[in-house]
């Protein structure tokens, strides 16, 4: 399938099965998602949070056929350092199995950072799990770097 021919949108709610099967769709993904159809009613509540928030966008890649082909959620964050200069944050990056290797990735990742600048942000951050090696090689080759050690706190 031509990499051309995917698009990019703001997620609806009929795509939240697929997007929480491409979260799993790997050994980390596995051991954190759940699985089921109807979905678990956090991920419903979580994805409403999200839509209705204006600085936080789910989007997803869509192959011609109508199939989900990725996900990704961009959060515009405003900050007093750097000026008083917004952020945002990519997270919850996947492409699905049938179209990695394509140059998808890099198209979706290239259009999230066109979006933050188009809402006036002057840094796009994001992290990846340590034991995801070729994503965070795949992350360096966009031009990312690791110019900061992040820490997290599992709160349960």
């Amino acid at each position: 399938m031509a990499q051309t021919s995917v698009s990019f949108r703001k997620a609806t709610e009929v795509d939240l099965l697929g997007i929480i099967h491409m979260l799993a769709d790997d050994k980390l993904g596995q051991t954190r998602e759940i699985l089921s159809d109807p979905v678990d009613a956090r991920y419903t509540a979580a994805f409403a949070a999200i839509d209705a928030d204006p600085n936080q966008l789910m989007a997803v890649a869509v192959s011609p056929d109508g199939g989900l082909a990725g996900c990704l959620q961009l959060s515009f964050i405003p900050g007093l350092s750097r000026t008083g200069m917004w952020r945002a944050q990519i997270e919850g990056v996947r492409i699905s199995a049938d179209h990695r290797g394509s140059g998808l990735g890099s198209r979706f990742i290239e259009w999230a950072m066109e979006q933050a600048k188009e809402r006036g942000c002057g840094l796009v951050q994001l992290t990846s799990d340590k034991t995801r090696p070729d994503a965070i090689r795949f992350y360096e080759k966009l031009g990312f770097v690791a110019g900061h050690e992040g820490l997290k706190l599992s709160l349960s």
